[in-house]
């Protein structure tokens, strides 16, 4: 029992050691990338695994579109298929994250995330790996239902909480398996500050921290006495704080709803609130998602990869809807706000007011790239003034 013991706790020691040194590290970050100061904006385009090439590719036609005639260059990235991941036994491989380093943003697909019982090592998320290896440590999420008076944008952790080292927790014997979960001063202040700018930027009254700090009074207690602190510098913006049992019944609350805008939160907590706020929305097919950080940002589809539909011959009717949706926020990010909303608006036409196309993920419906080249034709309408 000793020798467990011990082992354990030297596992540990080598775990608060990286974490200090990731302490460090984010005390001599840079300032934010400008982007209207770069010469060449590079966009990689990782498509992923399983529906991912289809989607994205959908999505980098509209991009380039949208973006021809400017000091733009796309690159495509191919390594974080399942397969190149498994046969080196890492969550990127070595070549792949030496070509993200050399972009300045992504638009990423769905990647393969192997569970037990699957045919694939148990390497780790690549999603979780890219955050923490290019320090993405915010992640924004739109989420509006404009007919139930919901406008929410969740700025949830993206490096720490349960998520920091998740694939390397203890088995201390075979009856005693232990995980972690970590909170840094830095790394709360950055993500709560970014909450409480966007805010003030955009015009939003409201800033809504979710924890579990009357339970979890560590960790969550850190989260929410420093998003406390912060929020006093704020004094045009309200601020409140709810568990997240309960917060997950009053996005359901059609009256109470409508009082939230702005939401900052751990990473565990963000990812389940946000599945549950885009399924309000019409699913996690509808929603995109933003990773930000100083040096890098990375733009994604917040669902799976969908093996079966590959399996089954359909990858081409995927919805490529998210990844769209992704873009306007990429778009928003690199400076070109006037084309995001173009994007953004030609995307409510098509989704939600005409329909003109749908897409099923079945040949009952139309393929993803025909539904990206609907969304581009009818980005030209609203140009031209007819819609």
């Amino acid at each position: 029992m000793n020798q467990a013991i011990e082992a354990a706790a030297a596992r540990f020691a080598q775990l608060l050691a990286s974490q200090l040194k990731r302490v460090d590290d984010m005390a001599k970050q840079p300032e934010f990338t400008d982007y209207a100061k770069l010469d060449k904006i590079i966009i990689g385009v990782c498509g992923g695994d399983g529906i991912g090439p289809s989607i994205t590719g959908a999505a980098r036609m509209l991009l380039e579109e949208l973006l021809r005639g400017e000091a733009v260059e796309f690159r495509e990235i191919a390594g974080l298929t399942i397969e190149r991941r498994a046969e080196c036994g890492k969550a990127i491989p070595d070549d792949t994250l030496e070509e993200l380093r050399v972009c300045h943003v992504i638009l990423k697909g769905p990647t393969t995330t192997p569970r037990a019982g699957d045919p694939w090592p148990n390497v780790e998320s690549a999603n979780v790996a890219m955050r923490r290896e290019l320090d993405l440590f915010a992640n924004v999420r739109p989420v509006k239902v404009p007919e139930q008076g919901i406008d929410w944008v969740f700025f949830r952790e993206n490096t720490e909480g349960a998520y920091a080292v998740g694939g390397q927790g203890i088995h201390v014997t075979p009856d005693l398996a232990v995980d972690f979960t970590v909170t840094t001063a830095g790394g709360t202040e950055r993500i709560v500050r970014q909450a409480f700018e966007y805010a003030k930027k955009t015009g939003r009254g409201r800033v809504t921290a979710v924890t579990k700090a009357n339970v979890i009074k560590t960790t969550d207690g850190k989260f929410l006495s420093i998003a406390k602190k912060i929020a006093a510098e704020y004094p045009g913006i309200a601020f409140d704080d709810w568990y997240i049992d309960i917060m997950t019944a009053k996005l359901l609350d059609e009256k109470r709803r409508r009082d939230f805008s702005v939401f900052v939160l751990p990473n565990l907590y963000g990812d389940i609130l946000t599945d549950e706020a885009a399924e309000l929305q019409g699913g996690v097919g509808t929603a995109g998602s933003a990773n930000i950080g100083v040096r890098y940002a990375m733009f994604e589809a917040i669902h799976g990869s969908a093996p079966r539909m590959v399996e089954e011959g359909r990858a081409q009717y995927a919805d490529p809807t998210s990844v769209l949706r992704a873009s306007v926020l990429l778009l928003e990010h690199i400076g070109r706000g006037e084309k995001a909303g173009l994007l953004e608006r030609a995307l409510d036409v098509c989704a939600v007011e005409e329909r003109r196309l749908s897409v099923t993920g079945r040949d009952t419906g139309c393929t993803g790239r025909q539904f990206a080249e609907y969304v581009l034709e009818t980005v030209g309408r609203i140009k031209d003034g007819k819609l």
